[in-house]
């Protein structure tokens, strides 16, 4: 259950030029298929309806000057050179910025966070520009924390940008698809057309989200060259058409070809933006895909590569276009008649495959986000299955894939059209892209802390572009763009439905959590036959006695020698290090042998379901015990010495620290060092289990007597008890809060997964408590 790993990317940034390079080369395939694909229907979206292509030249002149400019202000002025550079730990998304914003100034939803989750390695390596601190921004900070209903707001703000991602995994792989499956229709008639498109279109989608299982690292090795053959394609095609059609295409480029395109279409050319929108689609993924390569190497395949392609396709496009005018339809102005005919059907397969990959992208996008969702607590739990050891990045979520594949056929077949499909995707990649800027405008002053006349100029400038093609892409709601609004108004129920009712659930623990004092009036014994074992407690808590344990202790003649607490929480962080994953602390005096453990994961940690996580959870107690400190033990009035949990790595991180055996064969190798030494059970029992540790200093004899029965009641076993709750809302609530909780979390709870660590034990093993919350 512990991250193998997961800082294994981090050191990229200071890597040599080869390493650069490669992460360069294989961020083609996994960053840019989706917006290398995007000149295979932008022209055609942007002709569709609203304007026309005149002798004059002038609407495609228009056309180009808004592609190239938008192409430059948006992924390289803004993403490239500022965006980029406000990573989380060298994490990127939305998530990423959320998580920073929480962090500086202390806005987290999460119920559960602690003073000693700040001084992880990971929570203090901030991105700091400027050390002067302006005044603005710290009303700004101060405003922020004080006012619940603003700290409500910035994360609705971040749950619509990650719904409309959500809603963007739905459209990019129905709209690359049948945009590069539309090329069938120079080859054969309209009518017989029509019905080849759309099945063809289908099986293919079929066919990707059938592949997600295998996870993407087992072709991974084929999407670079696909995405690097696809681009040289389409610029090698434009140069040709520059030369051969009109050399003279490049003055296009001049932003007065917008006035005069603006000018002369009017109405009509304004709502033709959120067709020329689509040439940033897939922009985002340069900054939500930064955890798995690097600042540097981003920026090198997008300016040297991406970029230049993207251009000169667009140019070439424009070069044949302002020399035919004469077109039949308008679905022949797409990308295909700008082709050569020989090489139409060679071009075809090409962007077949390139949109395949480009989709693959943003499909493990979703997965990605949804599990980061899914960890801060905005998202019902689901199966997660980590389809590479390796990579940690790469997940597979059978539920979430099957439903982006449904709604992706549905599209297909409801729509028809990329002028639909494309107006829906326009407002998707918009919304998204807004949020970022507005998210990032407090970054720079919270974060960076730079001036505040910087951040609006930010949001201004940026802001204003984004909001033009914002109000032309939601002007098309009834022609499609209805789709990501209904979709991500559902998903945005759901996770704030979930949301708020983890909030209540938890609150409810808190309010009710049994008073210390009542465990030392029932003595070391707690009033019951202690047996040999571990009772493994899972509670939200992270301090105090979770209201369960009561149960168990007025209801039950006995209970086992050793309990543990045992928490498994999320913090504001992309990874937690595997040396500062566990909290330790004792709960009581030392002779009841009740322990604390808080097992913290960071928002992209991976949870493994293996014995693993046993094995480190019983390690980090042992080890608390042989470092705890005499006076931390020998309290009386502070007896839950919550304030001084002590912080242990996993086994694997901490070699100089206590290591245990389960198995029966010969532990030499092991301990075959003068500098350990060996606590063995004298007893032989059905599994044998030592504590090996170091021999100095030497451990007294109390301290040797726990690690005995922490022994013993390891080899007698681990029994699990989980909480099986019931929320409903208390009396006198309101309608709504009703219907919130009675009916839409209830529903959410009985239908999600449980906890992910739960998911491997043993059913003899597990004793499940039902109890009713009534928040």
């Amino acid at each position: 259950m512990d991250l193998e790993g997961v800082i294994g990317n981090s050191p990229v940034k200071k890597d040599s030029w080869k390493t650069v390079l490669t992460l360069a080369y294989q961020s083609l395939g996994v960053v840019y298929g989706d917006l290398s694909t995007s000149p295979l229907y932008v022209y055609k979206s942007t002709f569709a309806e609203d304007i026309q292509h005149s002798e004059t030249n002038e609407e495609i002149y228009g056309v180009l000057s808004f592609v190239f400019w938008t192409l430059t202000l948006i992924p390289l002025l803004k993403y490239v050179f500022i965006v980029l550079r406000a990573d989380d730990n060298g994490e990127g998304g939305t998530f990423a910025l959320y998580s920073l914003l929480c962090r500086h100034a202390r806005i987290s939803t999460l119920p559960n966070c602690q003073l000693a989750d700040e001084e992880l390695s990971a929570y203090n390596k901030d991105v700091i520009l400027s050390d002067n601190k302006s005044s603005i921004g710290s009303s700004l900070k101060y405003t922020l924390e004080k006012h619940r209903v603003l700290q409500k707001m910035l994360l609705i703000l971040a749950l619509i940008g990650t719904c409309m991602v959500i809603g963007d995994g739905v459209l990019t792989p129905a709209l690359s698809v049948f945009s590069a499956v539309s090329g069938l229709e120079l080859s054969m008639s309209k009518e017989h057309h029509q019905y080849v498109e759309v099945p063809v279109a289908c099986a293919i989608l079929v066919f990707l989200f059938s592949l997600q299982h295998y996870g993407t690292h087992r072709v991974g090795f084929l999407f670079a060259p696909i995405v690097i053959t696809w681009l040289l394609c389409i610029s090698a095609i434009g140069v040709y058409n520059i030369f051969h059609w009109n050399p003279h295409v490049f003055k296009a480029l001049s932003p007065y070809y917008m006035y005069k395109f603006l000018k002369k279409t009017q109405k009509g050319g304004w709502m033709s933006l959120g067709g020329i929108l689509l040439c940033i689609t897939g922009s985002e993924a340069m900054y939500a895909d930064l955890g798995h390569f690097s600042q540097l190497s981003i920026k090198i395949a997008f300016t040297c590569l991406v970029y230049p392609s993207l251009i000169l396709a667009y140019m070439g496009q424009a070069a044949y276009l302002s020399k035919h005018h004469n077109i039949e339809s308008d679905y022949r102005i797409g990308f295909y008649v700008s082709v050569p005919e020989k090489l139409r059907w060679p071009v075809l397969a090409i962007a077949i495959l390139a949109a395949v990959v480009g989709s693959q992208a943003i499909i493990t996008g979703t997965f990605s986000i949804i599990k980061q969702c899914s960890a801060l607590g905005c998202f019902p739990r689901v199966k997660i299955i980590h389809t590479s050891s390796k990579i940690h990045g790469q997940i597979y979520i059978p539920e979430i894939n099957w439903t982006l594949m449904l709604l992706c056929l549905a599209i297909t077949v409801g729509f028809r059209d990329t002028k639909h499909m494309g107006n829906a995707s326009g407002l998707a990649v918009i919304t998204v892209m807004l949020v970022t800027t507005c998210l990032m405008s407090l970054v720079i002053v919270l974060c960076w802390h730079q001036s505040i006349f910087f951040a609006i100029c930010f949001i201004i400038f940026f802001g204003s572009v984004e909001a033009l093609y914002f109000s032309a892409s939601l002007i098309k709601f009834l022609e499609g763009a209805w789709f990501p609004i209904a979709l991500s108004f559902i998903f945005l129920v759901v996770m704030y439905v979930w949301h708020y009712g983890t909030l209540k659930k938890y609150e409810f623990d808190v309010q009710n959590k049994v008073s210390i004092n009542w465990i030392l009036s029932l003595g070391p014994n707690l009033g019951i036959v202690r047996v040999r074992g571990i009772g493994l407690i899972h509670t939200e808590l992270v301090s105090g006695i979770p209201a369960i344990f009561s149960h168990f202790v007025t209801n039950l003649p006995a209970f086992h020698q050793v309990v543990v607490f045992l928490c498994i929480k999320s913090v504001p962080v992309p990874h937690v290090r595997p040396d500062e994953r566990f909290l330790v602390g004792r709960v009581g005096p030392k002779e009841y042998r009740l322990y604390r453990c808080i097992a913290r994961y960071g928002y992209r940690d991976i949870h493994k379901d293996d014995l693993e996580f046993e094995k480190d959870l019983v390690c980090s107690i042992a080890e608390f015990i042989r470092s705890e400190k005499p006076q931390c033990s020998l309290g009386i009035e502070d007896v839950e010495c919550d304030g001084k949990m002590t912080v242990v790595g996993t086994t694997s991180s901490n070699l100089d620290g206590i290591r245990m055996c389960e198995d029966d064969g010969d532990f030499s190798q092991m301990a075959g060092t003068s500098e350990l030494k060996e606590l063995k059970n004298p007893e032989k029992l059905r599994k044998r289990v030592r504590f090996v540790v170091p021999e100095s200093p030497r451990i007294d004899t109390d301290t040797r007597e726990e690690l005995q029965e922490l022994m013993d009641a390891r080899e007698a076993g681990m029994a699990f008890i989980l909480g099986h709750c019931y929320v409903r809302a208390k009396s006198g609530s309101s309608l709504m809060k009703r219907l919130v909780i009675n009916l839409g979390y209830d529903f959410l709870r009985r239908n999600s997964r449980g906890p992910t660590y739960a998911l491997g034990i043993p059913c003899a093993s597990t004793l499940e408590v039902g109890m009713i919350y009534l928040v």
